[in-house]
C-alpha cells in the first residue's frame, strides 16, 4: 500500500504520526504534488477531489479523507486509538481540529494563489474566528480528552495547533490557552511528531 502524502499537510501528517504510532512501516509514504488549483495525476486517480491524503491499497480501492484513512489504519493495526467507550468524543474532536484546518488552509491558499491587491480582509478575520472559536472549546471543554492514553483526537490536536504554527505563527494561537499550549509543548515531543514535523 501506499499514502500518498505531502511533508507540509496537515491532513496527510495525521495518518503518517497514525503509521508511527501503531508500528505499520510496511505502508509506504509517497509525496506527491496537491494543490486546489491541480495536482499530480496519480494523487487525482486516487482521490477525484485531488487531495491529500489518499491510502492506495493492493486489495481494494483508494480511500480517501484523513478521517477515513485513520479508521482504517487503526483497524487494521486494531491500535485502539478510537476507544470505543469515548467514541463519539474522539471523533468530535478529530473534526473540530478538521475544521481548524481546513479554515486555516483557507487564509494559506488565499494569500498563495491570489495577488495581493485581491486579497479579502474580512474573510481572513471570519477563518481566524472560527480557529479561535474552536481553540477556545478546545482550552475549556476538551483538556480532559487530552489526558490519558493516546487516541486520534490527541494526534489531531497536536497536528493542527504545529500547523497554526507553520503557516500562522503572526497569529499568536497560544495567547490566553495555557493549558492547551503546555499539553502541545509535551505533545510535540513525541517521536512520532517530531518525526513527521515539517520543516
Amino acid at each position: 500500500m501506499q499514502l500518498l502524502s505531502s511533508p507540509a499537510s496537515p491532513f496527510a501528517r495525521k495518518c503518517r504520526v497514525l503509521l508511527i504510532e501503531t508500528a505499520q512501516d510496511d505502508i509506504e509514504v509517497r509525496d506527491v504534488t496537491a494543490s486546489p488549483m491541480g495536482g499530480d495525476a496519480a494523487l487525482n486517480a486516487a482521490n477525484p477531489s485531488g487531495k491529500i491524503p489518499a491510502l492506495v491499497r493492493d486489495e481494494g480501492p483508494a480511500i480517501y479523507d484523513s478521517r477515513v484513512i485513520c479508521r482504517f489504519l487503526d483497524h487494521r493495526a486494531q491500535s485502539g486509538l478510537y476507544p470505543e467507550n469515548r467514541l463519539w468524543e474522539v471523533l468530535s474532536l478529530e473534526a473540530n481540529c478538521d475544521a481548524v484546518l481546513e479554515s486555516a488552509l483557507a487564509i494559506t491558499y488565499e494569500k498563495r494563489l491570489r495577488p495581493e491587491n485581491l486579497w479579502w480582509p474580512e474573510w481572513f478575520d471570519a477563518q481566524w474566528t472560527k480557529i479561535a472559536r474552536s481553540l477556545d472549546a478546545l482550552e475549556s471543554r476538551s483538556m480532559p480528552m487530552l489526558q490519558g492514553p493516546l487516541t486520534m483526537g490527541q494526534i489531531a490536536v497536536g497536528c493542527a495547533l504545529e500547523y497554526l504554527d507553520l503557516r500562522h505563527g503572526d497569529r499568536d494561537w497560544r495567547a490566553g490557552r495555557d493549558a492547551l499550549a503546555g499539553w502541545q509543548a509535551a505533545f510535540s515531543a513525541r517521536p512520532a511528531m517530531a518525526a513527521t514535523a515539517p520543516s
